[in-house]
């Protein structure tokens, strides 16, 4: 234990005020913004997602987390100098044209945040025009599609195809979700991966792009 375990203990219980208090404390006793978020929120956000898988855990509480560990980011990211980074990756993430459900995929964008991903969140009824253009403008790590309905899944074949075609598909992975999505669907339309939850999606996109 040490004495800024308690910041982590509030991100895991999603204690927005007081986590708040101890990244001022933490900063003025010295520790440096990427440490405070490498061993101190990160580590946070990993046991309620752990704690998400075991069913210990539920939507509402991943939620909470995110919502604390944003307030902390937005005190610690200013303080980064030019060529410094607080991200792990850089994630862009939309739900595909036709589709208006958004909370799933709000809450794997949250998840990634709070992780340490840069999110690039672009919303619902996304084109694949639109997906491209934000992976060339962020120099994306990882594509996230999601779709709810069985009707707007097949978009995400357009959207893999697109990236084919524009010679984009080799420097970006590219992952899928929502209700009717399964793995073998994944692999048909030429996605790297699949996830059913938000907690889930992290250790995969950690996977593949080779982040410990």
């Amino acid at each position: 234990m040490t004495k800024f375990d308690q910041l982590k203990e509030d991100i895991v219980t999603g204690k927005l005020e007081s986590a708040v208090a101890n990244v001022r404390i933490a900063l003025d006793e010295g520790l440096e913004p990427q440490e405070i978020i490498n061993d101190y929120l990160i580590k946070g956000m990993e046991e309620i997602g752990q704690r998400f898988e075991e069913r210990k855990a539920f939507v509402p509480n991943l939620l909470m987390s995110a919502r604390a560990m944003k307030g902390c980011l937005e005190i610690l990211k200013p303080l980064f100098k030019d060529g410094e980074t607080a991200t792990i990756g850089k994630v862009v993430i939309g739900t595909v044209k036709g589709d208006l459900h958004d909370i799933g995929k709000n809450l794997v964008a949250s998840m990634f945040e709070g992780c340490g991903f840069e999110v690039i969140n672009l919303g619902i009824d996304v084109s694949s025009e639109q997906f491209i253009k934000a992976i060339k403008e962020h120099n994306a790590d990882i594509l996230c599609l999601s779709a709810l309905l069985t009707t707007t899944m097949n978009y995400m074949k357009e959207v893999v195809t697109s990236l084919e075609n524009t010679g984009l598909r080799n420097k970006v992975k590219i992952m899928i979700g929502g209700a009717p999505i399964n793995e073998a669907f994944a692999r048909r339309i030429g996605a790297d991966a699949y996830s059913p939850n938000a907690s889930a999606a992290i250790q995969k996109a950690k996977e593949l792009i080779r982040v410990n």
